[in-house]
């Protein structure tokens, strides 16, 4: 984890402000979103390669915010786990990457690297995937069951940057134990809070979730 500690502090300054937008909290019972969309090697994935898959999660996530370098490691840990449970997992960055270069291809591959991904991570540089989920920052979490129906949209765990909450992923593992097992998702369920997406100039969704400060 230290390298994510060590690009936390860069980006922040201690006692400073910092800028987070939460999820839009999309309705239970919505159906997948079409999509098909390049991974890093270029090859097109949409959910029908997952079809069979008892469960998917989708996620939206970038290589430069800090929510996400925050919790990155562990939520590689815990996507491989499920995944051997037969949870089908999928990554989608949605980021202007003219005005943010370092979410672009090579930014990808090294978070990928880094962190240890084991599922696919596909560029969505039309932003329209992320409307379609109305995703509205990073991590943006939607978790469908077996008839690809949402059941969970809501954060990884009550860990952020800058509290002491232990990382554990406790509130999306308790989502997949529940499909998984064949039971219904937890009914509380706490939006995610994180970077917004960067929306191309004039492609910014009417929608659009209200940012808030997080000291």
């Amino acid at each position: 984890m230290a390298p994510d500690s060590f690009a936390y502090t860069a980006v922040f300054r201690p006692n400073t402000a910092m800028t987070a937008t939460p999820s839009t909290m999309l309705a239970l019972g919505t159906r997948l979103p079409a999509f098909r969309l390049p991974d890093l090697d270029g090859r097109l994935v949409s959910g029908d390669d997952v079809r069979d898959a008892p469960a998917l999660l989708i996620a939206f996530i970038c290589h430069h915010c800090p929510f996400v370098r925050h919790l990155r490691h562990e939520f590689a840990r815990m996507t491989r786990e499920y995944q051997a449970r037969g949870l089908a997992v999928i990554a989608i960055n949605s980021n202007d990457i003219e005005a943010f270069p370092e979410d672009g291809p090579e930014g990808m591959r090294q978070e990928a690297r880094d962190a240890g991904y084991t599922f696919p991570y596909l560029f969505d540089e039309s932003q329209d995937v992320a409307k379609a989920f109305r995703a509205a920052c990073t991590p943006d979490l939607f978790l469908f069951d077996a008839a690809r129906s949402l059941v969970y949209r809501g954060q990884f765990d009550g860990s952020r940057p800058r509290n002491t909450v232990v990382i554990s992923g406790n509130d999306l593992r308790a989502a997949c134990d529940a499909v998984l097992d064949g039971r219904p998702a937890p009914a509380a369920q706490t939006p995610s809070i994180g970077c917004n997406i960067k929306w191309k100039p004039g492609n910014e969704p009417n929608d659009s979730a209200p940012a808030t400060q997080q000291r």
